[in-house]
């Protein structure tokens, strides 16, 4: 294991509806076998998840995968979209030494294009002795819809790798 990503769910923004007015979102982060589930937001289509889930990196050239439901009691989940991200660029950051480097720091930025969903550039950043990305991700497979989210690394000692 290399270490952790903390990935913040911060929120919804125009989410799709699926029920008669609303949705009832939640997210559910997928890397490799790992599979992590936000809290469910009631009758919501700019929902405020703020929640921390945490994955373990073995290998960082697999993505993360996001994909937001809308939580039904009597029938299956409805999928209101999905998102990829590559870790690479975050990964890459981190490996450099940024001890003494000036807190706000942008390090890098990682430009929306085809190969990802980024709906705005994204900034990787130096803040507070720690390496940060801030991401608004542009759902597929749906009509609307965006989630923002934060990245944060996290050190194990004595873990191979970063």
């Amino acid at each position: 294991m290399l270490g952790l990503l903390k990935v913040r769910v911060l929120r919804g923004v125009n989410l799709a509806v699926r029920d008669l007015r609303s949705s009832d979102p939640y997210v559910i982060l997928k890397m490799g076998k790992q599979k992590l589930k936000t809290r469910v937001i009631k009758r919501n289509t700019n929902p405020i998840w703020n929640e921390e889930l945490t994955l373990s990196v073995e290998d960082p050239a697999l993505p993360v995968r996001l994909e937001v439901y809308d939580k039904d009691t009597f029938s299956l989940d409805d999928p209101m979209g999905n998102a990829e991200f590559d870790i690479r660029p975050f990964v890459e950051a981190v490996r450099m030494n940024l001890q003494g480097v000036p807190n706000g720091t942008m390090i890098t930025k990682v430009a929306p294009g085809r190969q990802n969903c980024l709906a705005d550039e994204s900034a990787i950043y130096w803040s507070d002795g720690k390496v940060l990305q801030d991401l608004v991700l542009r759902l597929k497979d749906v009509e609307r819809g965006e989630v923002e989210l934060q990245l944060q690394w996290v050190s194990i000692p004595g873990a191979s790798g970063l």
